[in-house]
């Protein structure tokens, strides 16, 4: 079941939540909206699921071609899946996930031995058969999400949205939590679409990856092209840790003190530039070794984790991030005190000014 969003816009007063969004989600994949907080993923969301209703005159909300803009939420067969879970506390494990079966119209309800047997299977896909019995209070945080998805799965959704599913989580169950949901979704291939502000579930779970400010799509593709193409400057800072150079075109050539991007294109002369290098494209070396490079002195050596984080600041105060790995900073030899010259292997070259 696809899901095609076109030119919606969603306004709460004089705020406008949505701008004019447009957006494919192809049958069977699992879509991401990354964002920070504001940026509209979550209303876009709960305008997918019926949950808000869109401004008047806003474009079609199509699943599987049809237009759903103006159904309301049950008859949308949406899974909705909430940050906080949502469980009835008074009700066992087996009945939470019996609920929305139950509560169907009598013509298209199941028998209950029906009911019985869908719930057992779908506890035992989010691996908590054992559990049936218990309630919300007795299950963990992992647990209960688990039994959230297990439920909006009952009722065999078009489609299945899940609202920061594992916002509520510590860092650890989250990660093991989205990792089983990739595992989920390969087996299931609902369509689906996710809410979060983690760059890092994002690109990790998803198929592709929409990527959303003040209300606007700024860009939609696989999670590699995200990260390694983004499209926008504020894709590129927005995604994960990034050193920021400010500088202006000259003689056909973006400047940055000594570096130099070289050569930008022609209408491009006198406009502002930025140069966005990630920390693990910044080289670190002891001593000038010709390539075009800023002096800086290293404040903090952080040699905890998969890499050595630095903490530099340039000779005009600016603070820089370098990562190396442990090979690279054995060889290198620098400590906290000590001059050093950085350079890019990589950078990212955006023109005009900021956002």
């Amino acid at each position: 079941m696809s899901i095609q969003v076109e030119h919606v816009s969603k306004s709460y007063g004089a705020f406008r939540a949505l701008d004019d969004v447009s957006l494919a989600v192809p049958t069977g994949q699992l879509v991401a909206l990354l964002g920070p907080s504001g940026s509209g993923k979550t209303t876009l969301l709960r305008v997918i699921a019926g949950l808000e209703w869109p401004d008047p005159g806003s474009g079609a909300i199509r699943v599987d071609d049809a237009d759903v803009a103006h159904r309301d939420v049950a008859d949308r067969r949406v899974g909705f899946v909430f940050q906080h879970y949502a469980l009835f506390r008074h009700m066992s494990v087996f009945e939470n996930v019996a609920f929305g079966l139950r509560v169907r119209p009598r013509r298209w309800r199941l028998r209950e031995a029906e009911i019985r047997e869908r719930v057992r299977r779908l506890l035992a896909l989010v691996q908590l058969e054992a559990l049936g019995g218990r309630y919300p209070s007795e299950l963990s945080g992992g647990q209960r999400q688990r039994i959230a998805l297990a439920r909006a799965l009952a009722i065999e959704p078009k489609v299945l949205l899940l609202d920061e599913p594992f916002g509520a989580l510590d860092a650890k169950v989250r990660q093991g939590l989205r990792r089983w949901l990739r595992r989920l979704h390969d087996e299931l291939h609902v369509t689906s679409v996710f809410v979060t502000h983690d760059q890092e579930e994002a690109l990790e779970v998803a198929d592709r990856v929409v990527v959303m400010n003040q209300g606007r799509v700024e860009q939609t593709g696989a999670p590699d092209e995200i990260f390694h193409a983004p499209a926008t400057a504020f894709v590129m800072d927005f995604l994960g840790n990034v050193n920021l150079f400010h500088g202006r075109v000259e003689n056909g050539k973006a400047r940055f003190g000594p570096l130099v991007v070289d050569p930008v294109g022609p209408g491009a002369e006198g406009a502002e530039a930025r140069l966005f290098v990630r920390p693990h494209d910044l080289k670190v070396h002891e001593h000038p070794n010709g390539e075009p490079s800023l002096r800086a002195v290293v404040r903090r050596v952080n040699r905890a984790g998969a890499s050595v984080k630095l903490e530099l600041a340039t000779d005009a105060g600016e603070p820089l991030l370098a990562e190396l790995s442990h090979e690279e900073f054995a060889a290198a030899a620098v400590t906290a005190g000590q001059e050093v010259y950085v350079s890019p292997r990589s950078a990212r070259l955006f023109l005009g000014e900021d956002e």
